[in-house]
């Protein structure tokens, strides 16, 4: 090897562990950059579609970044009334609730908490919110002494907020410079190189957008599913729920953990009997079942084509390593280097060690 390419090794060797331990020391940071570049790969090809048909760039962006604010907008305010009326709906049945908690549980648990006979039940319960409300003033000045010395030293939670504040600000400048960033890094690649640089820059690219992209429809797709499935079923906050679940499942498989445990706690407290948790079970597991079969291989298609169970090894050790953060990126990192890994593959089976007889 080369003298210049061994410089050259240990340069790029150097800045990759640079990167690494700036990633694992700035993960709130990373965080906040992700979402805009996740926003940015999903709102792109709707700019590039107007700049085609001879809308100036900037334009077309704030066009794009305008239509997503109101859409945005009026799903929140639509989840809002929504869960607004199922919070008033499961307040009226907390009576319900009680009545259903008190009858399950075991008399000992009973005699221990002194609530032998529903009047005692009662009777305690108004015991409880009376001293909560004696409590209250003395636990809320501590309270707002804790929040006031928190953010007053701790500029790491500054920052961190006013990170999240700045993601549309990321998210128009990335919009704006895409082109030229990939004019830019391309500018270092060796002539000799670039045609298959723009070979996997555009698998890549196919890899990370049809994840990103097609994530976010499942995800809609299965809100929209859990919280139709749960509200026929009857359980209260169905549509939270079912909207809790299928955001979560931008981690896969979270989300529908998430959704079975609330849904079946909910089921419990409501019902008390065990079919409408089974319905609840059964539902998840349909939804999950149309999810795996036909939502995913419809909407993200096979662009990433990682495997369920390298998927969740991927998970737990992101998770492992970098928590939630690394949780988010674990599967297009690992679906982003089987596509050098692929071709590493490639590379050896053409090698002569292989085709040696």
């Amino acid at each position: 090897m080369k003298q210049s390419s061994k410089i050259l090794l240990g340069f790029l060797i150097l800045l990759s562990v640079l990167l690494a331990s700036l990633l694992y020391y700035s993960s709130a940071v990373f965080m906040q950059l992700f979402i805009a570049f996740a926003l940015a790969y999903i709102l792109n090809p709707t700019v590039e579609i107007l700049q085609r048909k001879g809308i100036k760039r900037l334009y077309g962006i704030i066009t794009v970044l305008s239509l997503a604010v109101i859409s945005c907008a009026v799903f929140a305010t639509f989840l809002v009334v929504s869960i607004r009326g199922e919070f008033a709906d499961m307040q009226l049945n907390l009576p319900a609730y009680v009545q259903h908690l008190y009858e399950i549980a075991p008399s000992n648990v009973k005699v221990y908490f002194g609530i032998e006979t529903p009047d005692k039940l009662t009777s305690q319960l108004d015991q409880l919110l009376q001293q909560a409300h004696s409590y209250a003033p003395d636990l809320i000045q501590p309270l707002l002494t804790f929040l006031k010395q928190a953010f007053s030293s701790t500029v790491y939670v500054l920052l961190t907020l006013l990170g999240y504040f700045i993601i549309p600000v990321y998210l128009f400048y990335l919009l704006c410079d895409l082109p030229r960033l990939k004019e830019f890094i391309k500018s270092y690649i060796p002539e000799r190189y670039r045609v298959v640089y723009d070979l996997k820059l555009s698998e890549v690219d196919l890899v990370l957008s049809g994840f990103v992209r097609g994530q976010l429809s499942v995800c809609a797709i299965l809100a929209l599913l859990y919280s139709v499935g749960l509200y026929i079923i009857g359980i209260d906050l169905a549509i939270a729920i079912g909207s809790l679940a299928g955001i979560t499942f931008i981690i896969p498989y979270l989300g529908t953990i998430i959704g079975i445990s609330l849904s079946i706690v909910m089921a419990l407290l409501k019902f008390n009997d065990l079919l409408h948790p089974l319905l609840c079970l059964g539902w998840f597991s349909i939804v999950q079942l149309l999810e795996g079969t036909v939502i995913t291989p419809k909407v993200v298609g096979d662009t990433v084509g990682l495997h369920p169970l390298v998927a969740i090894v991927a998970l737990l050790i992101g998770g492992q390593l970098f928590g939630i953060t690394g949780m988010l990126l674990a599967v297009p990192v690992t679906a982003v280097s089987q596509v050098f890994l692929r071709s590493l593959g490639d590379y050896y089976r053409a090698s002569e060690f292989y085709r040696e007889s």
